[in-house]
């Protein structure tokens, strides 16, 4: 558990940090939209106003004609539309125009008010005959050639005109159609546009028919562009359809295109509508238009999340790390007090036996010398060996001695440091602590005797070690052969001295083996078999 605690500390810091980064990053998206809409309804405001501007002067002409109870001259409405400096003043307003309702039989009243107004001769257009109703042109200021191209025309005619044409018939008040195309009576260019009707009554008699009808022809190109033209410009791309948003409905889109990154993000669609007509105008922010709130800032946050979450994991691993290794050390303390006090009940251990060894070879060495001199050299010589064991013993920290290099030390001591080759012979053995002990004190006691007694003693040889390994796994003993030459038949002593007493006791009381001597007329041989199963036993109780 304490492994993942850095991973759970760094999984729940980075998740905090990207859930506000996440949130900081909606709330900066937010922030723009509601910005945006904003600019939005500032632009739609200024498409409102400005078409409420033109249609108070469509209703300023319905109150000319109103004063003129329905029937101004052509003169007096041009001077009229004159004065209002249309062109200037109402961009996107193309002109005022006035229908006549007519029916079968007014056609000629009709053509001859054109020729008096106008001073041409137009018919009605496009010729149907027997329809019962009719809505030609007869007025349309400011002219120009392409109004007096239209002059006759019957709107009427037009299904486009039709339906708002008819509800101005029935009911006052400012009616507007839908897209219309401008120009396609004269030579050149067509616009798109929408108008405007607004019923015209005879004051005198309420109850005839209406004088006419007033339109305004609005250019939605111009129109739209000087509402969006005014200062400060602001950053949107505008779509004006004619009821639902489809493409066939397009009646204005804005030249300057919008941003393909917030096109769809930021998309704002609104209703207008406009005498009546509902519109559909959609919103798009163009290059211009600078979100509240930096998209790096979020992402910023995110990134230093992430990097404050993985320093925190990584001092939390630190600090995990560092309670490990104070624990590591606490125990390694309490393992190495723990090993010293063994250590020292060791050493207090093997003293004790090492004094008792040595009092009591001391006794027996004095108790078999004849003076001080024979004591001393005898009792030197064993504590020699002894010293011997213990320096084998050091340098392997009391684990292990070998075999062959306690003979060889052993067998140097007496017999000088040249050995002749072959006298010992055997694989590795490696024995523990007591045995390298008692077999240290067991070669130098049957060295001393050779020395003494034997022709090894007298420089002519004859002394044979050698050792081999019986059995096996647990179960393992070494059998060495120590074998003495000697010019004269051995008999067996009729006294055992302390040498062999020291031999016997630690072969087999200290190490729990076995000892057998042979005395013949060649010389002596003693055979020795330690069980080295019951060594290694004996070092892992320890």
């Amino acid at each position: 558990m304490k492994k993942l605690f850095p991973f759970a500390v760094f999984l729940s810091v980075a998740l905090a940090s990207l859930v506000m980064a996440g949130f900081a990053y909606f709330a900066s998206q937010e922030a723009g939209r509601i910005k945006f809409a904003a600019a939005a309804d500032d632009a739609l405001a200024r498409i409102g106003s400005r078409i409420d501007l033109h249609l108070l002067l469509l209703r300023a002409s319905h109150a000319f004609f109103e004063a003129h109870k329905g029937q101004p001259t052509g003169d007096e409405f041009k001077v009229f539309v004159s004065g209002l400096n249309i062109d200037k003043t109402y961009t996107g307003l193309r002109g005022i125009g006035l229908l006549k309702i007519a029916g079968p039989d007014d056609d000629a009243a009709i053509e001859q008010e054109i020729l008096n107004d106008y001073g041409i001769v137009r018919r009605i257009w496009p010729e149907e005959s027997g329809k019962a109703k009719r809505l030609p042109i007869v007025m349309f200021e400011p002219s120009n050639e392409a109004s007096l191209a239209a002059m006759g025309l019957d709107m009427y005619s037009d299904a486009a005109r039709r339906r708002a044409l008819d509800a101005a018939i029935e009911a006052p008040g400012a009616h507007a159609t839908g897209r219309v195309q401008f120009g396609q009576t004269a030579e050149g260019p067509v616009y798109s546009g929408f108008l405007v009707f607004l019923r015209v009554d005879r004051p005198t008699e309420p109850s005839s028919p209406p004088a006419g009808i007033l339109y305004a022809a609005f250019r939605a190109n111009e129109l739209f562009s000087a509402a969006l033209g005014q200062t400060p410009l602001l950053p949107v791309n505008v779509e004006v359809f004619e009821g639902p948003a489809m493409p066939e409905n397009l009646l204005f889109r804005s030249q300057v295109p919008p941003n393909p990154d917030l096109a769809n993000s930021h998309l704002v669609t609104r209703e207008l509508i406009v005498a009546g007509q509902p519109w559909t105008v959609q919103f798009r922010p163009t290059a211009g238009f600078e979100l509240p709130a930096s998209p790096i800032i979020p992402i910023s946050l995110g990134i230093i999340g992430l990097v404050l979450a993985g320093a925190i994991a990584m001092l939390a691993r630190w600090q995990d790390r560092a309670y490990t290794a104070v624990e590591t050390l606490q125990n390694a303390t309490e393992k190495s007090l723990l090993e010293k006090d063994l250590m020292l009940q060791e050493m207090k251990h093997r003293i004790k036996n090492s004094i008792t060894r040595v009092l009591a070879m001391a006794r027996q060495t004095a108790s078999h010398s004849k003076n001080i001199d024979e004591f001393s050299a005898s009792f030197a010589a064993r504590l020699q060996a002894m010293a011997a064991s213990q320096d084998m013993l050091t340098r392997s920290q009391w684990q292990k001695a070998d075999l062959e290099e306690l003979l060889k030390t052993e067998l140097e001591q007496v017999f000088g440091k040249n050995l002749e080759a072959g006298v010992l012979s055997g694989p590795p053995v490696e024995i523990d602590e007591p045995t390298t002990q008692a077999l240290g004190l067991t070669f130098h006691e049957l060295a001393t005797n050779a020395l003494k007694y034997g022709d090894a003693g007298r420089g002519k040889g004859g002394l044979k070690v050698k050792w081999r390994l019986n059995g096996d796994g647990g179960r393992q003993t070494v059998l060495l052969t120590w074998s003495e030459d000697s010019e004269k038949p051995l008999s067996v002593p009729d006294k055992s001295s302390f040498g062999t007493k020291l031999i016997d006791m630690n072969i087999t009381r200290e190490l729990g083996g076995s000892i057998e001597r042979a005395f013949g007329p060649e010389g002596l041989q003693v055979d020795i078999e330690i069980p080295l199963a019951r060594q290694k036993k004996m070092l892992s109780r320890r």
